[in-house]
């Protein structure tokens, strides 16, 4: 009997609070496939039922060879997740989300196991057109794209759960990997301007990582092919989010691929996307950082 569970990129955000969770709902044993690339050694989940591999999603067929009978499903988190940083470090991009995100699939098939793959809403949104704003959300894409004709050509068993704009703990704080939030935090905690790319206008749904796991492991307790979205009912702009830590606010210049709204049409795809919502709301969340980590306010745009 299948009894194990692999996650990759499960040292990683995402991956991470996804395994705590098992860990708690699940007997399965749990292996984190993870190049550490922006993951850390700090999110590891101590438990004697889980397993950490450090490598590559292109050599999965290596590393994981001796447990390939014993997988069940996958949990495919380790790709490469954010869109300016994929025009500078596009090789980067194309090795995980193409190369990589290929490797775990062909291992699937090969071996009877479902995948869970984790997409954006970054793909998907303005009716289709926001798919080739930037060299992540076209790897995302494709891969939606591939794994429907999988489906069609050889019955392959997945399920599809998009993203939209995750925060919460473990989240990334700083360097070129860091969430919108996670540098919001970062910044106050450290006295410095809380940095809005121009216009600032432009909206996003934020949801929060608990919401996020647990449609997650919704999806892989149900025995379909469906396409999931998970977000907040809720969309707040970048500028309205950082002038809820009553801090500075400095502005940025406008980014290549940077969108205007998170916003998913199903146009380009021939599953549905069964929606849900997370009950967390962003400026609860901030609130209690705020009370956690209180400061005198002092308000103030540069622009």
């Amino acid at each position: 009997m299948k009894k194990i569970l692999l996650v990759t990129g499960g040292a990683g955000f995402v991956g991470s609070n996804l395994i705590e969770y098992l860990v708690k709902k699940t007997k399965f044993k749990i292996i984190s496939l993870d190049d550490y690339s922006s993951g850390s050694k700090k999110n590891h989940v101590i438990n004697n039922r889980v397993l950490y591999l450090r490598g590559h999603t292109k050599d999965i067929g290596k590393k994981l060879y001796k447990y390939k009978s014993k997988i069940s499903t996958i949990f495919h988190f380790g790709e490469f997740s954010r869109i300016y940083q994929s025009f500078g470090q596009m090789n980067k991009c194309l090795q995980s989300n193409t190369i990589g995100s290929n490797a775990v699939i062909n291992f699937c098939l090969k071996n009877n196991i479902k995948l869970i793959y984790s997409a954006t809403s970054a793909s998907l949104g303005n009716n289709g057109k926001d798919k080739n704003l930037s060299p992540y959300a076209f790897t995302k894409s494709k891969n939606i794209e591939f794994l429907e004709n999988l489906k069609k050509w050889f019955n392959f068993k997945y399920n599809v759960i998009f993203f939209y704009n995750v925060y919460g703990p473990k989240q990334i704080s700083h360097g070129k990997m860091a969430t919108v939030i996670g540098i919001f935090q970062d910044h106050y905690l450290k006295g410095k301007a809380l940095p809005v790319v121009k216009p600032g206008n432009q909206t996003r749904r934020f949801t929060h990582i608990q919401d996020t796991i647990k449609v997650c492991y919704k999806a892989w307790k149900s025995n379909n092919n469906y396409h999931y979205s998970i977000s907040n009912k809720k969309s707040y702009s970048i500028l309205e989010v950082a002038k809820m830590f009553k801090s500075t606010i400095k502005f940025f210049p406008k980014r290549k691929g940077e969108r205007f709204a998170s916003a998913l049409t199903t146009m380009s795809l021939s599953n549905k996307v069964y929606k849900n919502f997370g009950k967390r709301d962003l400026r609860k969340y901030i609130e209690d950082f705020l009370k956690k980590n209180q400061k005198k306010p002092k308000l103030s745009i540069k622009r």
